[in-house]
């Protein structure tokens, strides 16, 4: 699953300074960024593929949070470098947002690492954080997307910080966070406040109709926006994987999906504790049912959150970062394939026969997929080098989505102490190689280990290749 390691990055986040490209403006489809080089009568240029940073909320929440112009100064050097699109997060873990939102409270502050230690770094301007990306970044040239962390309701700290966010603050919306179903019974992770052992996010129930209202209506409230795409985050299950969700809620539904009652709940689905793929001689009678049950879950989210955008602004894309282990993704509750692709022919031990038609690849207009592999394994087949998750995600998808992979360049093995610019034009060619576009996790660790001029010559590099001769 996706990780959010950022403390280190508010410690030591430098400011960027830079001149920016032309202005030349960017075409509305995703894949190409209109480089306008003549190549002369005896070469064609190929269209180019879109390079995406991200641009974690809570991360550089200290640059941006009170500081328009940082923003500017930074997307121009963005642009220098050879990005073309921006994702912006909106809503990180806390569950409050950096736009306007008919529902959910505006987001005034993050724990971070700071000069000052472990603390709440506060946002006290009254600037339309989100508005201020895409004006600045619009004249640019770049392309602005919004990401929201979707089923996120609340933050615990860890250190005695303390925690916040709308499940916090609303006793009310208890029912709407997870239910776990841990070794020692069912407990609802609101109860779950060790922040020694228990902290992090807070995660809402995607079965609860109550919690897609309340998603989907924030996403109503995004697409009012000047955006070119919205991309959800954490679309997805509880951190604590398979042990979630198991609340009265998500059994109903469940009973109503397979049109029965289970007997012994939850035992007939999955024993007390479970973290891992039972054998599947251990598997009780409803397991692989239930992973289905989850994967249809989210599989009809994403297509009411695609409406419900689409109903405001239809010219938004719509898509959602995914973690690219595909063979382990069902813990997670998603199944972010194509529903051309056969699950169950490749990973008989956890899907059913019908597992593939909650594919969700199909609704989307973009994906990105985590390709965050060590900094050992860039180029390779298979799972868990950035190359072969690239490659195992064109196969994925069948076509049904263009989709961009990338790395994690601040928190996968080998990436976490910096020094590593060098593989950074390794690191772009394995992944928009292999997949229609490149994305990298996140600004704060280009700022931090300077990897500005690493991304550069390996955008230079890429876009070399694109002059054919004839």
């Amino acid at each position: 699953m996706k990780k959010y390691f950022i403390f280190s990055c508010l410690a030591v986040l430098c400011m960027a300074f830079a001149s920016c490209e032309d202005d030349k403006e960017l075409p509305a489809w995703p894949w190409g960024n209109g480089e306008t080089d003549e190549p002369g009568d005896t070469a064609t240029v190929v269209e180019s593929k879109p390079r995406y940073v991200w641009i974690d909320a809570a991360a550089n929440f200290e640059d941006y949070a009170n500081s328009r112009e940082n923003i500017a100064a930074d997307l121009a050097k963005i642009k220098e470098t050879g990005f073309t699109d921006v994702i912006v997060d909106v809503r990180p873990s806390l569950g409050d947002v950096l736009f306007s939102s008919t529902v959910a409270d505006p987001l005034t502050r993050v724990d971070a690492w700071a000069d000052a230690g472990y603390v709440w770094l506060e946002r006290t301007a009254d600037f339309d954080y989100l508005q201020a990306f895409i004006d600045e970044g619009h004249k640019l040239g770049l392309r602005v997307n919004a990401s929201i962390n979707t089923f996120a309701g609340g933050y615990l700290c860890p250190y005695g910080l303390g925690s916040d966010g709308m499940l916090f603050r609303d006793a009310d919306k208890k029912d709407w966070a997870t239910v776990i179903n841990a070794a020692d019974g069912l407990v609802n992770t609101m109860d779950l406040l060790d922040d020694t052992s228990d902290y992090g996010a807070k995660f809402m129930n995607p079965a609860n109709d109550d919690v897609q209202a309340f998603v989907l209506q924030l996403l109503r409230d995004l697409a009012k926006y000047n955006l070119d795409g919205i991309v959800l985050d954490r679309c997805r299950y509880d951190d604590y994987g398979l042990m979630s969700d198991f609340s009265d809620v998500s059994r109903a539904k469940f009973e109503e999906y397979i049109g029965e009652t289970v007997p012994n709940f939850p035992a007939d689905i999955m024993a007390p504790g479970t973290e891992e793929l039972p054998a599947e001689a251990d598997q009780p009678a409803y397991f692989k049912k239930w992973l289905e049950f989850r994967a249809k879950v989210i599989h009809d989210f994403m297509v009411d959150a695609r409406d419900a955008i689409k109903s405001v602004n239809d010219t938004i894309r719509f898509g959602a970062y995914v973690g690219a282990w595909y063979s382990t993704y069902y813990t997670s509750g998603v199944n972010w394939a194509s529903p051309k692709y056969d699950t169950a022919a490749h990973y008989p031990e956890w899907a059913t026969e019908d597992y593939h038609t909650y594919g969700y690849a199909d609704h989307t207009d973009f994906m990105f997929l985590g390709a965050y592999a060590s900094t050992s394994s860039i180029y390779g087949s298979g799972e868990w080098t950035m190359q072969g998750f690239c490659e195992q995600g064109r196969e994925l998808l069948q076509g049904d989505v263009p989709f961009a992979g990338g790395p994690d360049v601040g928190n996968s093995t080998g990436w976490t102490e910096g020094g590593q610019a060098a593989l950074i034009p390794d690191a772009i060619d394995a992944c928009i190689t292999a997949s229609d576009g490149f994305f990298v996790f996140d600004l704060c660790h280009i700022k931090m280990y300077d990897y500005w001029d690493a991304f550069k010559t390996g955008f230079d590099e890429y876009l070399s290749t694109l002059v054919v001769n004839e």
